[in-house]
């Protein structure tokens, strides 16, 4: 490994990841996972479905159970 790569890793390590980071990623996560199964996955579905998660669902009180 080259030293400017360990210096950037180490650099990567320090620094904290945002909330948005966090959400691309999972995302960005879903998105490569289903698109291997399901050619007709865009990131526009991915998008939709994770704001639609976001919202509170009529049966949200039966989970907290």
């Amino acid at each position: 490994m080259t030293n400017r790569l360990q210096e950037l890793l180490d650099e990567a390590r320090k620094s904290a990841s945002t909330s948005q980071d966090k959400e691309e990623q999972r995302r960005s996560f879903a998105y490569g996972n289903t698109k291997i199964e399901n050619s007709r996955i865009t990131r526009e579905t991915v998008d939709q479905e994770a704001e639609s998660l976001k919202q509170p669902s009529a049966d949200s009180s039966l989970r907290s159970e």
